[in-house]
């Protein structure tokens, strides 16, 4: 890749090339990230986290896996707790 410039303006901004924009799959409201490393800087778009990432932070173990049978007679205590009258009334 052949050098690429940006020239920082009075107040400190800089634009960022076309072409790096694109390498980085930044757009319009990008945030990009710089971490320095001695004299060497790396930039990297910022946040690219899916949905699955997030799920898995939130929820590291996998529930255990459940038979049909399982889950019938879950939904079936269920129904039966919420619409008893007396003795299982509402939790």
């Amino acid at each position: 890749m052949a050098h690429i410039y940006s020239r920082i303006t009075s107040q400190g901004q800089i634009s960022v090339p076309a072409e790096v924009r694109r390498k980085l799959g930044a757009g319009p409201g990008s945030v990009i990230e710089w971490d320095t490393a001695g004299d060497a800087i790396t930039v990297r778009r910022a946040g690219r986290y899916t949905s699955e990432d997030i799920h898995k932070v939130l929820f590291p173990k996998k529930p255990k896996p459940r038979t049909l049978d399982d889950l019938k007679t879950g939904i079936r205590t269920r129904i039966k707790r919420r619409y008893a009258r007396g003795r299982y009334a509402r939790d």
